[in-house]
């Protein structure tokens, strides 16, 4: 059986048409890791490479007493939101121990690294203490009813936090799988800094399991990143496999024994964690570290299901595009396929290593298969799809023009350091018919429609918003593929 009975007819008469070339991931690769310098807030660092940007947010937590200065904008604008936030740096991480190698290779382990400690560094100041964690800066609706640069906002800049009386479940079990992961990217290069941050992992592990709740009952300004529930285990149970990767502590096992195994679900995303532990927690089974009996075979079958659904060739697969792309929903919906190939792609490599192949309801699938799918779901993104755009910005020789991004829309303060008020940034700069004047490279726009259709208008934030939840997971795709 080849690759290409993966796919639909319509996509492989494509690749007939455009021919067999692959895209450029080694390019693609440093782009991406591009693209999370230009979404930093705070004090920029001497190294910094994206040179349009300029120090932002610098009081930061001076509301609330505390130092919150850093981290990142999780897309086009100027709020930093602590659960998409997490999710972006547990996935960095995960691309980092799998792929440390690779990234080397590349040359692009320390900027990897780099994007990485971006984030964790805040979240050392965010958790304040162990059963207190700063979740957001900023007000979601302030910000979007202004269109100014991170540089000059002129918004509120509140500082939001869950505590022992206002607890978040799902937001400080993220926040400790975040922590988790990136111990073990610093394990070897860094153990000390390792050793803080597995310390601040278990502490919100505890903390969550303790004080649970929804954690935008506590933070009410959190609706754009709303939580489906914290009853469902998903983020606990995500937090529980990543530090007992890290730690290989039975505590961790005997949560994750006794827990909801969350059935096949169809997506994996900042919101619905429940497949990335199931990933693992097979990781573990395949590596003799749990047995394939009991709870544990459940979490396997249903890691499996949604794998074997991604590639069509389950029982409920997920919708395809005519021109091949992987189609969830209308907005923003590369999120779910760049997080999903980092699951396939890292799964093929521990078939791999296993000398197995994934069993799915309409046959057998090789390790080599799943690269293979993965690879053309990259491409499709790169620009090999019916438009012929890469949504990847700054990568090949057509892509969106207006993104929807607030700093990479107005023009540099180092350009023009007049101020940009709140509505004159809509007036001047968000109806502008123009290019942007900033590339943020790197960026990978929500992506096109389910008839393969892009409207590349700065308006369309379904299409044209670009997030760090949709590189993050690519970093490791590439890396595996460059």
């Amino acid at each position: 059986m080849s690759p290409k009975t993966l796919l639909p007819l319509g996509f492989s008469l494509l690749l007939l048409l455009q021919g067999a070339a692959s895209s450029n991931y080694g390019a693609a690769l440093t782009k991406s890791l591009l693209y999370f310098e230009a979404q930093r807030s705070g004090k920029l660092p001497p190294n910094q490479r994206v040179l349009w940007r300029g120090d932002s947010a610098l009081q930061d937590g001076n509301d609330a007493g505390v130092d919150l200065v850093g981290g990142y904008y999780d897309a086009g604008d100027n709020v930093k939101f602590g659960f998409p936030h997490a999710f972006t740096v547990t996935l960095l991480s995960w691309g980092v121990i799998e792929y440390g190698q690779q990234l080397a290779a590349k040359k692009e382990l320390g900027h990897a690294m780099e994007a990485i400690k971006w984030g964790t560094d805040y979240f050392i100041k965010a958790h304040t203490q162990p059963n207190v964690l700063y979740g957001q800066v900023g007000d979601g609706d302030a910000d979007h009813a202004c269109w100014e640069r991170p540089e000059d906002m002129t918004t509120p800049r509140t500082s939001y936090k869950i505590d022992g009386q206002h607890p978040g479940s799902d937001l400080a079990g993220e926040t400790a799988a975040a922590f988790a992961a990136a111990s073990m990217a610093f394990s070897k290069s860094d153990p000390s800094y390792s050793s803080q941050l597995l310390s601040h992992g278990k502490q919100l592990f505890d903390f969550a399991k303790t004080h649970q709740g929804l954690y935008q009952n506590s933070i009410p300004q959190a609706k754009f990143y709303a939580s489906s529930g914290f009853e469902i285990q998903d983020e606990l149970v995500w937090a529980a496999a990543w530090l007992y990767r890290a730690t290989n502590d039975q505590t961790y096992v005997n949560y994750l024994g006794s827990a909801n195994t969350g059935g096949t679900r169809s997506e994996f995303s900042w919101d619905d964690k429940y497949t990335g532990a199931q990933v693992l927690v097979a990781k573990f089974i395949m590596e003799g570290r749990l047995p394939s009996t009991d709870n544990w075979v459940n979490y396997k079958s249903h890691a499996e299901q949604f794998i074997c659904n991604t590639v069509q060739k389950g029982y409920n697969n997920v919708k395809m595009t005519r021109g091949g792309a992987l189609w969830w929903l209308s907005w923003n919906n590369v999120q779910y396929t760049t997080s999903a190939l980092l699951l396939t792609i890292s799964y093929a490599d521990w078939l791999n290593a296993a000398r197995s192949n994934l069993n799915c309801p309409n046959g057998q699938v090789s390790p080599d298969q799943l690269i293979a799918f993965a690879r053309l779901q990259v491409d499709y993104i790169l620009g090999r799809n019916p438009r012929g755009m890469s949504y990847m910005l700054g990568y090949g020789a057509r892509f969106p023009q207006q993104l929807h991004h607030r700093g990479s829309s107005i023009v540099s303060i180092k350009k023009d350091k007049r101020l940009v008020t709140c509505t004159g940034g809509y007036t001047e700069w968000f109806n502008r018919q123009a290019p942007n004047p900033n590339i943020v490279y790197g960026a990978i726009a929500g992506g096109p429609d389910q008839y393969d259709n892009y409207n590349d208008s700065r308006p369309n934030y379904e299409q044209a918003e670009s997030a760090t939840v949709n590189t993050a997971p690519f970093v490791g795709v590439l890396a595996r593929l460059a």
